[in-house]
């Protein structure tokens, strides 16, 4: 058996002048070594090789494809089109090889990459056929398809598909985290609708000073209850500093009155340490 020697360390007592320490102290080991891997060589070879067609066969196709455009445009936009066609395919292989763990996911990539196979080919048979060399253009065409015959079974081995009752254990969580990915953008949307509808509200208020909305006159009862103050309307967008001031210069003077203010027209979560911080520094005599 094949033996490595690695280096490693531990903790010793070391004493100098009768006082004790611990220190690292440096030893070698002899291990092991696990016998070479060929099968995991051999995938990696063949995954470097399908690789290496794949680059030959968008070359070939790109001129081959950009030649027959360039008849009829001009040749920078005729080869930028031509590499579409190979690109679409090998694309939809990336795809299926992100869904190798989900079989289902994977048949639609798969299925488009065929679609784009097969219009690639096409346009490299044609440009030997119209070159009058058309077994010149049936080789080129088998390029492609050899390289994506390669690369599809290279995908197919590296494929782990689950089982029947796994793969619905990691739809639904994957269900699940898609939910609550979604409701980030759902409210980011909310609340920017719900700060167009302050705004215009606002303007609307600031538009109309006798509206009975802004006019009306507190009972006394609601005036002599510190948890029933009446709040202000909110005149545009505030920082949590203006609405914790508008707050006060309008009477509110309950702590909790003042974060429900300051949570409805400045910040939703604002803090209630913030708040109280900001209440200290305005009541602080001058």
């Amino acid at each position: 058996m094949k033996t490595r020697t690695v280096q490693r360390t531990q903790l010793v007592p070391h004493t100098i002048n009768g006082k004790t320490q611990m220190v690292l102290d440096r030893y070698d080991v002899e291990v092991p070594v696990p016998p070479r891997d060929w099968d995991r060589t051999v995938l990696t070879a063949v995954t470097a090789a399908a690789g290496f067609i794949g680059v030959a066969c968008i070359v070939w196709s790109t001129a081959s494809i950009g030649d027959l455009l360039a008849r009829a445009t001009v040749a920078p936009a005729a080869y930028a089109a031509a590499g579409v066609f190979d690109l679409v395919w090998l694309s939809c292989m990336a795809l299926e090889w992100l869904a190798r763990y989900d079989a289902e996911r994977a048949k639609f990539p798969r299925r488009a990459g065929y679609v784009a196979l097969a219009i690639a080919m096409v346009a490299v048979g044609a440009h030997g056929w119209i070159a009058d060399q058309a077994a010149i253009g049936f080789v080129g065409a088998a390029v492609s398809g050899l390289a994506k015959g390669m690369w599809t079974l290279v995908l197919r081995h590296h494929a782990k598909p689950l089982d029947r009752k796994t793969q619905q254990w990691v739809d639904a969580e994957r269900a699940e985290v898609g939910g609550r990915l979604a409701m980030v953008a759902v409210r980011r949307e909310l609340n920017r609708a719900e700060n167009a509808v302050a705004a215009e509200q606002a303007a609307i208020g600031a538009a109309s000073p006798e509206s009975p909305e802004i006019a009306r006159t507190p009972p006394e009862d609601e005036a002599e209850t510190p948890d029933e103050e009446e709040e202000p309307a909110p005149s545009g967008p505030m920082t949590i500093a203006d609405a914790v001031r508008t707050a006060i210069s309008c009477g509110i003077t309950s702590p909790d009155a003042v974060l429900r203010y300051v949570r409805r027209v400045a910040d939703a979560n604002a803090k209630e340490s913030s708040v109280e911080r900001y209440l200290r520094g305005l009541r602080k005599p001058a």
